[in-house]
């Protein structure tokens, strides 16, 4: 295949998955408010995925942690696939089906939330996460490749990107992610309470019409 031909392969992959993300937009709105109630009630986001995913998740935290399109305060994210000193050590002292179980247990909180990105919505350590979320008391949502599939039947709710390859779902992962971005942000300016009018005071007027009339 040229490099040509899997551009155009490509393009049309993305472009029809997008055409389906359009139609779980409802999903990523709701999140999206799920998720600022959280920050302000004080909870926290915790986000993971392997490969390509775990670098998605790492963006989606540096964009809440700093800013995406709004200036704001910054929200309490935690991108677990990024911790590399505490998922060598899990992994070689528990395996590495505890890599991101372990560090869920210990940084999650009742009323927290759990996202796991992953393509396939298979992968061993993204189930694992999930099921301690649960014990944990956490909320659980998942973006994956095509659905349903093990991942999903873990989460409370999940998103999932029809399309065949590999690139295509990380694409559009990408784009559901900067859309969960936006969600958020699109909700905090809705939270801002809107300055109301400064009452116009009028100086008093007293006529000598006015005053004849009161005491006459």
């Amino acid at each position: 295949m040229s490099a040509a031909t899997w551009l155009d392969e490509h393009d049309h992959e993305v472009r029809t998955a997008l055409t389906a993300l359009r139609r779980e937009w409802p999903i990523l709105q709701r999140w999206g408010h799920r998720l600022l109630d959280t920050f302000q009630s004080g909870g926290r986001l915790l986000a993971v995925g392997n490969g390509g995913s775990a670098a998605e998740a790492q963006h989606l935290t540096a964009e809440l942690v700093g800013r995406f399109l709004l200036e704001r305060r910054p929200f309490s994210a935690i991108c677990l696939s990024a911790e590399t000193s505490s998922l060598t050590a899990i992994v070689n002292d528990y395996g590495a089906e505890e890599m991101f179980a372990r560090q869920v247990q210990a940084h999650g909180r009742p009323g927290d939330i759990l996202l796991l990105l992953s393509t396939s919505g298979r992968s061993p350590n993204l189930l694992a996460a999930a099921e301690r979320a649960h014990e944990a008391g956490m909320l659980t949502w998942a973006i994956t490749g095509p659905g349903p599939n093990p991942l999903t039947a873990r989460c409370d709710e999940s998103v999932t990107v029809q399309a065949p390859s590999t690139a295509a779902i990380q694409a559009v992962h990408l784009i559901a992610i900067h859309g969960l971005c936006a969600i958020v942000d699109a909700a905090v300016a809705e939270s801002v309470p809107r300055l109301a009018p400064r009452p116009v005071h009028l100086p008093a007027v007293r006529s000598a019409v006015l005053d004849s009339e009161l005491t006459g």
